[in-house]
């Protein structure tokens, strides 16, 4: 089975779709028609390159580090609005 070649813009948009729109890699990838693992390789070799690749992954990070914090203050909004609730109930 021959190997098909995509296009430096082809995997460029594939690549922006999963880090910039947030799209996750299997949808992306059955969208364009190609193979998961092509997409990770070519997400991997993004984040390695010159420059855009280290600001990729701190994006990356940032995203992941702000995701944990909006859970942590759900979390805490949940529990203060609970406590409301049993003060106001216990006082009237």
């Amino acid at each position: 089975m021959g190997q098909q070649r995509y296009t430096d813009e082809f995997r460029r948009e594939a690549v922006r779709q999963v880090v910039e729109k947030g799209h996750a890699v299997k949808d992306v990838a059955e969208r364009l028609g190609v193979l998961s693992w092509s997409l990770y390789e070519w997400l991997r070799k993004a984040r390695a390159g010159d420059g855009a690749g280290a600001h990729l992954a701190n994006r990356d990070d940032e995203i992941q580090r702000l995701r944990h914090e909006l859970k942590r203050v759900t979390e805490e909004r949940n529990i203060l609005k609970k406590a409301a609730a049993y003060f106001a109930k216990a006082s009237g």
